[in-house]
């Protein structure tokens, strides 16, 4: 088949490159426009662009599907266009230029987290199981009919950037399976149906710990948010990152926020049990073990988070 394929963070490259090993042809690479990255804020391609570029694949670089970015669509007159988290909504004058329409890769078991971070907010919502659906974009939020869906169980320490990296490489073989029923003309969409739930995108506040919550609450967001938009706390009113957290149900003396050092561990107080903390970055500092940040600190016994 001659496909367009959309895509523009990391998550999509295992698509492209099945799509490719699969055979079919490539006729144009859709992603959005260079980014500024890094504390000199350099314009860098995506990394589906950079990726396009090494493979010679000619890439039309959009920060949204205007007239322009459709007349360069129509023009390298794809079958099918596969999309996999390019970013932006597709109108409707684009859905009807391929002929099989746009087949969308979502990281969720649809109606199940329709939105832009179905992983995060599987991971904080405390599922057991997620997984993949491929379906026929519409001019609803991930409303179209489902081509095929595959499952993945969300481990007990799984953050959402490792799911995503299991399911990035497990939903690229749904992928090119349904783009290959649709090639050979026996495969139909199917109505989705059970109970919806949303996903929007994750803000930063939405990694912001409440320590009021539950220990198996916080551990979830923690997990949930790594790693992006990142957890964090505040200290000394900056802001002071958090990586994921051990549940330690054998201590409960401790006060929300509260913090313990002891000689092999550095322990929060929760709204139930301490969790134990592995990774922090402090403002302004690296990523460093926590017990190496507690070696530093003076009046231990009075930090407490905000």
């Amino acid at each position: 088949m001659r496909v367009l394929f959309a895509g523009t963070p990391a998550v999509a490259l295992p698509s492209l490159e099945a799509l490719l090993a699969a055979g079919h042809e490539i006729v144009a690479v859709l992603t959005r426009p260079d980014a500024p990255l890094g504390r000199k804020r350099v314009h860098t391609p995506s990394p589906v662009a950079a990726r396009a570029a090494d493979l010679g694949l000619p890439v039309i670089k959009a920060d949204k599907v205007d007239t322009a970015a459709q007349e360069a669509i129509a023009a390298a007159r794809p079958q099918v266009a596969a999309i996999v988290a390019y970013g932006a909504i597709v109108p409707e004058p684009a859905l009807s230029i391929p002929e099989h329409g746009w087949i969308n890769l979502h990281f969720s078991l649809l109606p199940a987290w329709r939105g832009a971070a179905p992983v995060q907010h599987a991971v904080i919502h405390g599922d057991g199981v997620t997984g993949a659906s491929t379906f026929l974009l519409e001019k609803g939020l991930d409303t179209g009919p489902v081509y095929g869906t595959m499952t993945e169980p969300i481990r007990p320490a799984d953050t959402s950037g490792e799911l995503l990296e299991r399911l990035s490489h497990s939903g690229a073989v749904l992928l090119v399976q349904t783009i290959d029923g649709l090639a050979a003309g026996r495969l139909a969409g199917v109505p989705q149906q059970g109970e919806v739930s949303l996903a929007p995108k994750l803000t930063l506040e939405d990694g912001h710990v409440n320590w009021q919550d539950p220990a198996l609450a916080i551990d979830r967001r923690v997990r949930g948010v790594t790693a992006e938009p990142g957890a964090w706390t505040q200290l000394f009113g900056q802001r002071f990152k958090l990586g994921p957290v051990t549940l330690r149900p054998d201590v409960n003396a401790l006060a929300p926020a509260q913090l313990r050092v002891e000689p092999k561990a550095v322990l929060v107080g929760t709204g139930s049990h301490a969790v134990e903390l592995a990774i922090v970055q402090p403002a302004g500092k690296k990523l460093m073990k926590a017990t190496d940040w507690a070696r530093g600190l003076a009046n231990k016994e009075d930090v407490v988070f905000e």
